[in-house]
């Protein structure tokens, strides 16, 4: 089991130096897992507008080894400590506000955590946890993602349930009734009025007859 407050404990304690004005901290060690024979970058980026150095430090958390890699300046000249392969681990600034610090063909004896110190022209540093290289193991499998539920919007009907037909079956017949009977009162109507007309004929008929 790898103890990253121990580390942090003991790379801390053996990095201190007196004089500086101020120790800040910034984000929790966070874990990579890089191929073997891969090449990895570490960025250290300066919160302030201008960053004289940046030192980089090497901790191993099993056995609580803590190694020096280097430093660089802001004018790209950098310097490394004893014991360091030079061809495989490369320090240099990037743009104005970062330092890289660059792993070349990574192997499984570089696990460990890599981090950087960044000082200003006041002499304040920033002290930073930096990043816990894991080479050659799986990254755990994060947890599956859960779909939200659609959301189901119950809409009105905009037109009313078609009836089942008997409205109509009543309907026609019943048109066809007042019909007939309107018909019917009509020409009852038109008889009725052109009876009298009928009988004042007859009558003059019969008056002349006599």
């Amino acid at each position: 089991m790898i103890l990253l407050p121990l580390a942090w404990a003991l790379l801390t304690a053996s990095l201190w130096k007196s004089g500086s004005s101020q120790t800040l901290l910034e984000d929790p060690v966070t874990e990579r897992y890089p191929a073997i024979h891969n090449n990895e970058t570490i960025d250290c980026d300066c919160v302030q507008s201008y960053c004289d150095f940046v030192y980089w430090f090497y901790s191993n958390p099993n056995t609580g080894k803590v190694q020096y890699i280097g430093k660089c300046n802001n004018a790209d000249r950098d310097v490394y400590g004893h014991d360091v392969e030079k061809g495989r681990f490369k320090i240099h600034k990037r743009g104005s506000m970062s330092f890289v610090l660059r792993i070349i063909d990574v192997t499984e004896a570089d696990a460990g955590i890599y981090s950087c110190i960044l000082k200003d022209k006041n002499q304040d540093e920033l002290w930073k946890p930096g990043v816990l290289l894991r080479p050659g193991v799986a990254p755990p499998t994060p947890p599956p993602k859960i779909k939200p539920k659609p959301a189901i919007c119950r809409c009105p009907a905009k037109n009313p349930p078609a009836s089942d037909g008997c409205g109509s079956m009543i309907l026609w017949p019943l048109v066809g009734l007042v019909s007939s009977l309107a018909l019917a009162l009509i020409c009852t109507l038109y008889y009725f009025s052109r009876l009298p007309k009928k009988c004042r004929h007859n009558f003059v008929k019969k008056r002349q007859m006599t």
